[in-house]
Parts: structure tokens; C-alpha cells; sequence
């Protein structure tokens, strides 16, 4: 039977003998690729009897009305997957044809959340979140979107929307194709692996570690870690692509040899994956973008400046913290500012005009050897750092201490003491409110004596450090997974960061 619907499945899905290509350029013929195993066609929807009886009017009257059970069509749960089809056949979008109404069905079950999915093509798709929540594109081969596409998938994203691509059966041209179309879509921001602290693996499940089948490591990947790229703006994850196959744990194949997740750990991340967008959809939604604030005048001279270093990786997580909190800074202390920032390289001669680098992230990064001969001339030159974990992440945080201790052989970040003057002018620090999140994190401790690092040159602080985040709350809007300060809390301590480093 199973041979016969596979028969079939290939004639009627546009695929007629083995090794023919799909289309022109599909990427069969490339190292990577592997062919989709069609599975069966969804079920047809149930038939719904109402637990109540009517009485049937006609014909009749009997003496006694006869009843019967009637079918009523119950409520439609609402719409939370469009899955998005394309024009080349049903092999090239829908090999797995259940692999959303099986995730919904175990969403169901497991948590207890009622949503239903839909089928539109690209054109179809509405640029309003609030229509098509999160779209899903899963398939083999590779696909390219227009121009008018690119630009109506960032109008949705950056809306409050979320797109999922799935790499069916780990098959290397989808996700080689997903990989080069989000960084056409986003230009400038990286597409990257998401380190394992990314709030995904933990918005519903813990999934630091995942299992995943032999074929993924026949296919030379040998971590335990989930392995999912995305795009992240202003601290969402606004686009995911999954390098291994969830929808054969979705709709099941019980191969081993297969390059995909487990079964168990495949449906656990499409269940993270849900909880995660409901979150962040919610949260965009409720965000008031913070002002950005410019120079009235041309006149830059006796101003405060700051540049915001750039890296090889996410290195500008919001985009008018930095200007919210310089407006802070010049309300409390009347000390002029300048707005415009600049924005370098560690690498450029221009950072030595400046008094104040600042540093942020969510991912793991790495610095060249001129960036880390750069900042070591900066720093010794009377120069500071000011960094910060955004959101509190481990994977900055681990990465930011090792590039440090690149710059500053033999020297390494120590807390700095409850006494020091960052903690007194011009704001009186002594504790601070928590996000959530952290709260949740320490025991619903929601209350913390402020948490800063520094390394020391000539008896100033020549780095300052902060493990939590801070530029969430410049703008007011800490997301819902960050580890953080509460808004006043972020905003008093940096206000304090910048008063140090003009005074010292």
C-alpha cells in the first residue's frame, strides 16, 4: 500500500522517474541535496455530530416528534500557520503534506491550544500579522523570491510577523536558497546561527540538547545542539531556518538514517517555535518605538560623543537606545550631547576621536587581530569600552570575555565594588528592579543590587561591563525573555556609565 500511494505520490506531486530534475537549477544535482519521501495526503476533516438532538419537522406529525443527531459545524480555531505554496507542484512545497496538522494536533494535546493552518501562495499573503501569523515554507530544492516579494516579506516581519523554513530532510540547496533570501531581505543584519541560549529553545521546553537522527551526523554534523539560523531585529527573532528536518517528526518517518531531529524533540521545537511567536507578536504589538533624537545644530565641538563598535555579527541589537539614553544623560546632568552617533570598526584610526566605544550583542562573535590591536591601542590610550549583554545572553557574554582577554593579555574582568562612585553620581544606585524573566530566573527575586565588571588601566576603569541588559529599557520596551534591568533601572545605570567616563 505504502509503495502504491508512493507511486502515485511522485506522478501526481511533478516528479516522474529518479533523478529527473523538478525544474532548471532546482539543485538536485548538487552536493547536499536530498530527495523528498512523499508521504500520504492529509485526512479528511471529521464529520462533527452535536451532542444535543433536534426534532425534525417533517413529514409528519407522528405522536411522538422523532429525533435525530444533527452534524453542526463547531467554531474554526483561529488561523495561527499559513504554509506557503509555490507554483512548481506540490513535491517542491508539500512533500510531507501533514506536518502542520499533525504539529497542531500535538499542540493540542500537549498543551492545550486550539489553532488551525491555511495554504496560500506568496501573493496571497497578506503584509498584516494579524492575518497570517507565521508563515512556514518547508521543501528540498531551491526557490528565489522577486523583488516585490523580498520587500512584502520585510513590510510583514518587521510588523510583528515570523517566518519558519523548515530544510526538508536536512536537503542543503533549501537551505543554502532560505540562508541567501533572508540576507537579501535584510541586508544589513547577519543571518547566523542562534546560540543555545537563545530564548526559542527555552520559550516552552529546555531543549539545550536535542537528538537527532544518524543521518545528520552521516551528513558531518556531529553537535547536540539545536540548530536553527535566524534574523534577529531589535531583539526579536523575526526569521528562523531550521539546517535539519522538523516535518519528518511532524509527519513521521521512522528512519534513522534520515538528516532530521527525533521525533519527540522535532514536535518539542515546533511547540517552542509557537510559544516564542505568540510571545514576540504580542510584545511588537505593545512596543512604542522610543524616539530617536537628533542634533538641532551643526556645532559638535564640547559635545559628549559616542560610537557604537561594529563586528563581524549582530552588533546593533536596537536602533535608539543609545539616542534615548544620551537625551537621559543631558536631562539629568545638562552636560551637552551629541546625538548622531558614529558607528565603527575597531580596525578604523577614527576610533581614537572618540571617548567612549560601546559594545552590544546577542550571538558568539570574533574579533580580527587589527580589531584587537585596535582596541588595545584605544584602551591604553585612555580610551573606554562600554558593554553590555543585550538581553542578558550567555553567548555574547562568553564571547565578549574571551576577545577581551585577546586585547588585555593577563587581565580579566572583576565586579566593581558597591562603593564605587558609578554607583553614587549623578544617581543614587544601590538596588534595582528586574525584568520578568531575570525575576523568574533568581527565585522571583525581583529585586538585585546592581552588577557591573571592569578592567582597570591607570587606575580608571578602562572597560565597563554589564553581564544584563541594559538597552531594552533605554527604550523602554525590555523584551519579555530578557534577563535585564527594569526600564528606570537601565536607564539610571547608564546615565551613571556615561557621567564616569567624562569625568574621568
Amino acid at each position: 500500500m505504502r509503495l502504491a500511494w508512493l507511486g502515485l505520490g511522485l506522478l501526481l506531486f511533478g516528479r516522474t522517474a529518479p533523478g529527473e530534475m523538478l525544474f532548471p537549477g532546482d539543485g538536485s544535482d548538487e552536493p547536499g541535496f536530498v530527495p523528498p519521501i512523499v508521504g500520504p495526503p492529509p485526512p479528511p476533516p471529521p464529520a462533527h455530530v452535536a451532542s444535543g438532538e433536534t426534532t425534525i419537522p417533517y413529514p409528519g406529525p407522528p405522536v411522538v416528534p422523532q429525533a435525530r443527531s444533527e452534524k453542526k459545524r463547531p467554531p474554526k480555531p483561529p488561523i495561527m500557520f499559513t504554509k506557503i505554496k509555490s507554483d512548481r507542484g506540490l513535491l517542491d512545497w508539500a512533500a510531507r503534506p501533514n506536518d502542520l496538522n499533525n504539529l497542531l494536533k500535538n499542540l493540542k494535546q500537549m498543551i492545550n491550544v486550539d489553532f488551525a493552518s491555511e495554504i496560500k501562495a506568496f501573493d496571497e499573503i497578506s503584509a498584516d500579522p494579524e492575518k497570517n501569523p507565521i508563515l512556514y515554507r518547508t521543501g528540498h530544492f531551491h526557490f528565489q523570491l522577486s523583488a516585490a516579494e523580498r520587500q512584502k516579506l520585510r513590510d510583514y516581519l518587521l510588523k510583528g510577523g515570523m517566518i519558519i523554513f523548515n530544510t526538508g530532510m536536512g536537503s542543503k540547496p533549501f537551505y543554502d536558497s532560505a540562508k541567501r533570501e533572508l540576507q537579501a531581505v535584510f541586508p544589513e543584519v547577519p543571518v547566523q546561527r542562534l546560540a543555545s541560549d537563545h530564548p526559542i529553545f527555552h520559550s516552552y521546553y529546555d531543549l539545550n540538547q536535542v537528538q537527532y537522527r544518524k543521518g545528520v551526523r552521516a551528513a558531518g554534523y556531529n553537535g547536540t545542539e539545536p540548530w536553527f539560523d535566524g534574523v534577529t531585529i531589535d531583539c526579536r527573532t523575526v526569521a528562523v531556518i531550521s539546517r535539519w528536518g522538523m516535518e519528518i517528526g511532524w509527519d513521521p518517518l521512522n528512519d534513522d538514517n534520515l538528516q532530521g531531529y527525533g521525533v519527540e524533540d522535532a514536535v518539542k521545537l515546533g511547540v517552542n517555535l509557537l510559544a516564542y511567536a505568540t510571545a514576540q507578536r504580542a510584545w511588537a504589538k505593545g512596543v512604542v518605538h522610543a524616539m530617536e533624537f537628533t542634533d538641532t545644530d551643526a556645532g559638535t565641538a564640547s559635545k559628549m560623543a559616542i560610537a557604537q563598535v561594529i563586528y563581524d555579527g549582530e552588533w546593533k541589537t536596537r536602533h535608539a537606545g543609545l539616542s534615548v539614553l544620551l537625551q537621559q544623560f543631558n536631562q539629568r546632568t545638562d552636560i551637552p550631547v551629541r546625538f548622531t552617533r558614529k558607528e565603527l570598526k575597531l580596525s578604523d584610526s577614527a576610533i581614537y576621536d572618540i571617548p567612549i566605544l560601546y559594545v552590544t550583542g546577542h550571538e558568539d562573535f570574533r574579533l580580527s587581530a587589527a580589531e584587537i590591536t585596535g582596541l588595545r591601542e584605544y584602551l591604553k590610550n585612555g580610551g573606554l569600552l562600554f558593554a553590555e549583554a543585550c538581553d542578558g545572553r550567555r553567548a555574547f557574554d562568553a564571547a565578549f570575555r574571551r576577545e577581551l582577554a585577546k586585547v588585555l593579555p593577563g587581565e580579566s574582568l572583576s565586579r566593581i565594588g558597591s562603593g564605587d562612585q558609578i554607583y553614587s553620581m549623578p544617581n543614587k544606585v544601590t538596588g534595582l528592579a528586574v525584568t520578568p524573566a531575570l525575576a523568574a530566573k533568581l527565585g522571583n527575586k525581583s529585586l538585585v543590587a546592581p552588577e557591573l565588571y571592569a578592567v582597570d588601566i591607570n587606575g580608571h576603569h578602562a572597560v565597563i561591563y554589564s553581564s544584563l541588559g541594559l538597552c531594552g529599557g533605554w527604550e523602554l520596551s525590555q523584551n519579555p525573555y530578557s534577563f535585564g534591568y527594569d526600564n528606570a533601572g537601565s536607564l539610571a545605570l547608564g546615565v551613571n556609565i556615561l557621567f564616569y567616563a567624562i569625568t574621568q
